[in-house]
Order: C-alpha cells, then structure tokens, then sequence
C-alpha cells in the first residue's frame, strides 16, 4: 500500500513540476509588464522635467502627469495584490519540483501549511521525521524518500530564508 502511494505522490510532484514551468512562464511575463511599466515611468517622468522647465504655463500639464503617475501606480499596486507574492523571489529547481505544488511558490501553503518564517533547524527536523516515516504523511514520505540527507539540508536551508526574501522584495 506505501509503495501505491509513493506513485501516486511521484505522479502528484510530476504534475505540480509541469504546473511549475507554467507558473513560470506567467512570472516571466509579470516581469515584462513591469519592465514596460518601469519604461513608460521614465517617460512621463522626462515629460515632467521637460514641462516644468519650461515655465510655470505649464504648471498644469506637470500636475496632471503626476496624476498619471499616480494612477499608474494605483494601478500596479492593484496588480501586485492580485497576483499575489508570485514573482517576489526566485526558488530553485528543486523546492518547486517537491515542495511549490502544496507549499506554495514561495511556502505561503497552498495544500500543505505555510512554511515560510520557519527556522532552518525546525524545518530540518520535520523533513527528516517526514523521510523516516516518524511523523505520518504519505505524500511527504513519496517526495522525500529519494532525496539525501544533502539534498534535504538545502531544501531547509533555502525555505529558512523565504521571510528575508520576502522582505526584501517588498522593500
């Protein structure tokens, strides 16, 4: 019966891997949108300077362009709402091939429970626990039983720094 299950899960994780590249590629385009709207910002902004230097009969024309800015940056905060933290930082390979698909692309939970803010040496240890079948949860047990000690030592390390990531992408 464990052996059905860790299929099952194996299947699970080769799904939620090609649900992954998916995701990545609407990340990638999250990134163009910005970059187009960094670009326009510059724009305006060259507007701005060009009317404002050229006297103050052009003091409404440089208001409403910083309304414009205004707007367009509502409207990115929107946009960065509904998407949701998605594109905030980068995972590697491996935690969005075994951990995204229930954890979420940057361990916010999805399916499993949230991850991000915990400790390398608690997350280290309920990896382990889960590979060791100590704590009960065929799916974990299907995903870590052919990852080594190694590979999951990094896998802590690295959603150990999520917060911090976070953080700073929020700056």
């Amino acid at each position: 019966m464990k052996h059905i299950i860790a299929v099952i899960a194996t299947l699970l994780a080769g799904w939620a891997a090609v649900y992954m590249i998916g995701l990545d590629k609407e990340v990638n385009k999250l990134d163009n949108i910005s970059k187009l709207v960094k670009s326009t910002a510059m724009e305006d902004n060259k507007i701005k300077v060009q009317t404002h230097t050229n006297g103050s009969a052009q003091s409404s024309s440089v208001q409403s362009n910083s309304q414009q800015n205004d707007e367009v940056a509502n409207k990115i905060k929107a946009l960065k709402e509904k998407a949701g933290n998605i594109a905030a930082f980068k995972t590697s390979t491996l935690y969005k091939k075994s951990c995204s698909s229930c954890h979420g692309n940057i361990g916010e939970g999805i399916i499993g429970p949230k991850l991000i803010g915990r400790d390398k040496a608690y997350l280290l240890s309920a990896l382990k626990d889960f590979k060791s079948g100590k704590r009960k949860n065929y799916v974990m047990y299907g995903l870590l039983g052919n990852l080594d000690d190694a590979k999951i030592e990094e896998l802590a390390s690295e959603i150990a720094t999520f917060k911090a990531k976070l953080d700073e992408a929020n700056k």
